[in-house]
């Protein structure tokens, strides 16, 4: 009898999760094991930077390896009396969030691999060690530590295409449509840790322009616009070239600094957003020029 084309799907699943475990394996036992106990040493590379790189792998790999991956091969072995997924998988996914930690960390593991590789040779050799094992097929850490952050997308694909196939009046039908969806939740939460981190890396860049005022630095604040403007000063009906920061909560009236040693403004004025206005102008020899006024002062702009 040709297998049910669900079947087929259920056995990828179960196969690629177990090439998966043995990555995870590989990542949580043998590279991070190996580079803390290097680390204790104190001859590498500080034992917290490892843990930095990590994350909560451990925890991910104890997961798939002891609850997920059993439950699975468990149900196969028991398909043809029981031919189904969807309930072990929306038992277990909710346990799927604990990627967000790590997809959130992703970008900053890679960062620190190539600086300490570069800072600590010791540290390098002993990755380069294990890459040369057979079981790392040729391939670098930052390639396997990939793989996690690529696993959630690849459940939802073989999720998507398992309900696809389940004959209308499969007992699996309603468990496996609500885990589709838990995990689609779950993969948008780890989209939305990735695009978190990108908000707090472009804000930490903006508070480096303007010279790391500890005042300023707030990890809340949201960016709106930025860009240059002209002042107008009425006394001598000239302009001068300023810059704004918009955010949610205030805007930084600041001066380009000529010699840009660290910081890029001077931040002359902050304004608070809350009761602020802004007032379009009709001048005929400024055009484009409005009025801001807020609890500080009022300034006279002039766009571009």
């Amino acid at each position: 009898m040709q297998e049910s084309e669900e079947k087929k799907i259920a056995l990828e699943l179960l196969e690629t999760e177990q090439a998966y475990v043995n990555r995870l394996h590989l990542l949580d036992q043998v590279f991070y094991t190996e580079l803390m106990k290097e680390a204790k040493t104190g001859k590498t590379v500080p034992e917290e930077v490892v843990k930095m790189i990590f994350s909560n792998i451990s925890s991910i790999y104890q997961f798939h390896a002891e609850f997920f991956l059993p439950e699975l091969r468990k149900r196969m072995e028991d398909w043809n009396r029981n031919p189904r997924i969807g309930d072990v998988i929306l038992k277990l996914a909710p346990f799927l969030k604990m990627y967000g930690e790590y997809v959130k960390n992703f970008d900053k593991a890679v960062e620190l691999i190539t600086a300490w590789s570069e800072k600590s040779p010791p540290f390098q050799e002993l990755i380069a060690d294990i890459q040369k094992r057979k079981v790392c097929a040729n391939l670098t850490l930052q390639h396997h530590m990939l793989e996690p952050v690529q696993r959630i997308p690849r459940y939802e694909l073989l999720l998507k295409d398992y309900v696809r196939k389940l004959p209308p009046q499969s007992p699996d039908r309603g468990d496996a449509d609500k885990a589709l969806e838990m995990i689609f939740m779950v993969a948008k939460h780890s989209n939305a840790a990735i695009a978190e981190m990108e908000r707090l890396q472009n804000l930490w860049v903006v508070y480096q322009r303007l010279g790391l005022e500890d005042d300023i630095v707030d990890p809340s604040n949201e960016l709106i616009k930025e860009g240059p403007i002209q002042k107008i000063s009425t006394r001598n009906n000239s302009t001068s070239e300023k810059y704004l920061f918009l955010f949610n909560n205030m805007l930084l009236y600041c001066v380009p600094k000529v010699i840009q040693v660290g910081a890029e403004f001077q931040v002359h004025l902050r304004m608070d957003v809350e009761g602020m206005k802004v007032r379009e102008l009709k001048d005929t020899e400024f055009p484009h020029t409005f009025l801001v006024s807020g609890k500080q002062r009022t300034l006279e702009l002039q766009a571009r």
